[in-house]
């Protein structure tokens, strides 16, 4: 893991010494600009205003604007010299409940990986937290800026997530509706059930179509293949409220319905067709048997009945096996369509703008 800052968290007198990494990465497929003349790529350079220089990444430096124009430079060393001891250490101010932080302040999360001589120390904080149900409250100097910082457990780890500060928060009021709504008590009870018709949702199961669509079209074109007209869909259009609640209702429990039998399915099942397959093969042996005698006066030696109970079982068998072959593949389709239920989209691959 590549460490974005390092440094110690500060647990009273207890000094752990961290790595601090980043916990995501991104699968978003990457673009370059291009001259669509050309076609030839684009770069960016930077200039200065007052000579029109191109300038290299070395003869740039950063520098405050004041109300007058006037650029004021900041050095990395003078910055570097700020006495501010979050440049290199966390330090624990004290601890709260995380149902008590807003969701809207969460920023960024980032993972604390102990350094050398730090797994002991490391380790005890992580389990004094989850005991205690705690997360820590500190701050951290990171990217130009201290940032307030939650400490708690997660899994084997400790999980440091960057808050935005109080003052930085907007108020969420302004997108509230602006006039006034009434709703009658059945609308409302019939969102709740259609809640609790579609269930539980697994983060898991969601996968990225957009990513996967637009993979499907770079793959398209790069090996030259016609791309068919993309398909524009249909308006929306005003429905009523409560019809579309128990539609939507009616069918949610239908897809539960569907999906509960399908998984109430075992191909075990198939098994106590065996002994009618036996019944009939017997049955088959006694018939021919009897024919052949009524035809025939002499009597039958052993190996020829045996032979004729091979060839009725060997005649009735293809049937029964065909039929358990068919029976198992309706079983499989049943199974295949109840996981299709759990889908919300298309298939990730799928794409209406590539043509195969």
């Amino acid at each position: 893991m590549k460490p974005l800052w390092s440094g110690t968290v500060s647990f009273g007198l207890v000094s752990i010494p961290v790595r601090l990494g980043s916990t995501v990465s991104s699968h978003k497929i990457p673009f370059r600009q291009m001259h669509k003349a050309d076609p030839g790529p684009v770069r960016y350079r930077k200039k200065c205003e007052l000579d029109d220089q191109v300038l290299e990444l070395y003869e740039i430096g950063r520098a405050y604007e004041t109300p007058d124009s006037t650029l004021v430079e900041i050095t990395d060393d003078e910055l570097a010299a700020m006495p501010l001891p979050t440049a290199k250490t966390i330090e624990i101010s004290g601890f709260l409940d995380m149902a008590s932080v807003p969701a809207t302040q969460y920023n960024t999360p980032y993972v604390l990986q102990p350094g050398p001589g730090g797994d002991k120390p490391y380790v005890l904080m992580r389990q004094a937290l989850n005991r205690a149900g705690k997360a820590a409250v500190g701050k951290v100097a990171l990217h130009n800026k201290e940032q307030l910082v939650l400490i708690y457990a997660y899994q084997d780890v400790l999980i440091a997530h960057t808050l935005h500060w109080p003052d930085e928060m907007k108020s969420p009021a302004e997108a509230a509706p602006t006039r006034r709504v009434e709703l009658a008590e059945r609308e409302v009870e019939a969102a709740i059930a259609l809640i609790e018709a579609l269930g539980e949702a697994d983060p898991d199961a969601y996968e990225d179509q957009y990513t996967a669509a637009v993979a499907d079209l770079v793959h398209a074109k790069v090996e030259g293949a016609n791309l068919s007209p993309p398909q524009t869909p249909p308006p929306g259009k005003v429905v009523d409220l409560m019809q579309a609640l128990e539609d939507s209702l009616a069918q949610a429990k239908k897809n539960r319905d569907q999906d509960a039998t399908v998984h109430d399915i075992s191909p075990k099942k198939a098994a106590p067709k065996a002994p009618a397959k036996k019944t009939a093969t017997k049955k088959a042996a006694a018939s021919h048997a009897s024919t052949s005698t009524s035809h025939t006066p002499a009597r039958s030696t052993p190996k020829a009945d045996e032979t004729k109970k091979t060839t009725a079982a060997a005649k009735k068998a293809p049937r029964n096996r065909q039929g358990g072959e068919e029976d198992h593949r309706s079983q499989a389709q049943r199974m295949t369509d109840g996981v299709g239920l759990l889908k919300i989209w298309p298939s990730a691959g799928a794409s209406s703008t590539v043509g195969r």
